[in-house]
């Protein structure tokens, strides 16, 4: 390993790091696709994603928890599927083509941007939501209700075993922790706020991540040393962001992390078609 690829290494990490403490993802979104460009097999940068991910959200969530803003419980009952899940996942990055598994990817990205809209809007609405009851208003009740309404049209233990579930299969599948769904899932079904769907989310990942690493590394496809590298950069990230997550607005997070979505999106497209042609 050159010195210009372990700084690129280190950098990504801490990128993924501080992305993971401001939004409650893994990171895996940026880490897959650099080290495709970095020459690995599609499976191997899933793979090895996964490794980073455990040590960042590990890093986060003691973090979190440490300052009172993790529920053990909340955690427990979305991660339980998710262990399950994960190992499907891992099975099936392992049979399918690289290029369609770079297609799936970038989908992937696709949808994440659309999510973050839905989360901004039904965030909108709880905080005008929280506003009216302040001021003593009574007219904001059909717009307020929605998020709210989700324990009612959506029953609490199914609810979790959903996000649970997809969020494991998405770290199996594609060496992500599954925050970029299991954030607006929570906020969607669980009828959670964004800072407490982030808080669990980082909690969560712990478990998908490292059920997903171990599926991965019995198949032998985790490049351990770029694992802790990545994980080691990401690890001091994750230390910044949650400690200066307050202090940035939701737009302008919401906003940055749907442009690097799209950008990444177009180069994973690309990448794909290169393992197409041939």
């Amino acid at each position: 390993m050159t010195v210009s690829e372990l700084l690129i290494l280190g950098a990504a990490g801490l990128f993924a790091g501080i992305l993971a403490g401001f939004l409650g993802i893994g990171g895996g979104t940026v880490l897959v696709p650099l080290l495709v460009a970095l020459k690995y097999a599609p499976v191997q940068a899933v793979a090895t994603s996964g490794l980073s991910i455990v040590i960042t959200a590990l890093s986060a969530s003691i973090q979190n928890w440490r300052m009172g803003y993790l529920s053990l419980s909340q955690v427990a009952g979305i991660g339980f599927p998710a262990v399950i899940t994960a190992q499907i996942g891992a099975y099936l990055a392992g049979i399918f083509p690289p290029y369609l598994l770079l297609v799936s990817f970038g989908l992937l990205l696709w949808l994440n941007i659309y999510l973050i809209e839905v989360r901004k809007r039904i965030t909108a609405k709880k905080a005008e939501a929280e506003a009216g009851e302040l001021a003593g208003q009574s007219g904001q009740s059909e717009n307020a209700q929605l998020p709210n309404n989700s324990h009612i049209l959506f029953n609490p233990t199914f609810a979790k075993i959903a996000t649970g579930s997809a969020a494991g299969l998405l770290a199996g599948l594609f060496g992500v922790g599954g925050g970029i769904i299991m954030v607006p899932l929570q906020i969607l079904l669980l009828g959670e706020s964004i800072k407490t769907a982030i808080q669990t989310s980082l909690g969560v990942i712990v478990i998908t991540a490292i059920s997903a690493t171990a599926g991965h590394a019995a198949r032998g496809n985790v490049l351990w040393v770029v694992g802790l590298i990545l994980g080691g950069g990401g690890l001091l990230g994750a230390q910044i962001s949650t400690r200066f997550l307050p202090r940035l607005s939701d737009r302008t997070i919401s906003l940055a992390f749907r442009s690097l979505l799209a950008i990444l999106s177009i180069y994973v497209f690309w990448q794909a078609w290169q393992k197409y042609s041939h």
